[in-house]
């Protein structure tokens, strides 16, 4: 129950403020080289392993699924928030968006060549997380990558540690404890990519993403 109702909580909490992070973010990755370098990493892997899909998993507003197909993958997106969906769908046509929970995910087992959730996994209480990981295990096929981008815990001694989100409550977590937790779910780290807190940042925390393959 409490993890349902978290899940409703973030939910309508990304419903009412859906038009307001659409505009926040639509033009985060013309600013930001690394994002650009690692989604181009990812998408480079995932073409030379195969043809299949990729599932933007926490899609939001759809800006980084439509990244993605530029970049030439077979890409669509999938989010918890009708409202960022429609948003997502009005802004992008051309590009297929559901609303879904990665806990259940309405997509056949081992049929995606490559999953991203970038910082979508943040509101998931960390109960909860292992049923998400196990989910992306199995939409993806053998040899597919995930892409996961996570708020670095700063205390070696608790792998997970609640912040202050502005839209839900949120959890940061250890990328050690992270990537073990991956190792437990099939996925093996292939690399990670660590961003330094900026002086700009509102938040003082490491960025994390983690790239991991299925075998």
């Amino acid at each position: 129950m409490v993890e349902h109702d978290a899940l409703s909580a973030t939910r309508e909490a990304y419903d009412a403020a859906a038009p307001t992070y659409a505009q926040l973010f639509r033009d985060t990755l013309r600013d930001s080289p690394l994002d650009r370098a690692i989604l181009g990493a990812f998408a480079e892997v995932v073409n030379a392993s195969g043809d299949g899909q990729v599932a933007d998993l926490g899609c939001g507003p759809g800006h980084i699924t439509a990244y993605l197909g530029e970049l030439g993958l077979a890409v669509f997106g999938v989010d918890a928030s009708p409202a960022m969906v429609e948003l997502a769908r009005q802004a992008y046509p051309g590009l297929r968006f559901d609303v879904g929970s990665m806990a259940a995910l309405n997509i056949a087992d081992g049929v995606l060549g490559g999953v991203l959730s970038r910082w979508s996994i943040i509101h998931t209480p960390p109960r909860e997380l292992p049923v998400i990981l196990s989910e992306f295990h199995r939409v993806l096929a053998p040899g597919g990558h995930l892409l996961v981008g996570f708020s670095a815990s700063d205390d070696p001694s608790h792998p997970t540690q609640v912040f202050d989100h502005t839209v839900a409550p949120a959890y940061r977590w250890s990328p050690d404890h992270l990537a073990a937790m991956l190792r437990k779910s099939g996925l093996a780290e292939v690399a990670r990519m660590v961003r330094e807190p900026q002086p700009t940042d509102r938040r003082q925390f490491q960025e994390i993403q983690l790239l991991a393959r299925k075998a």
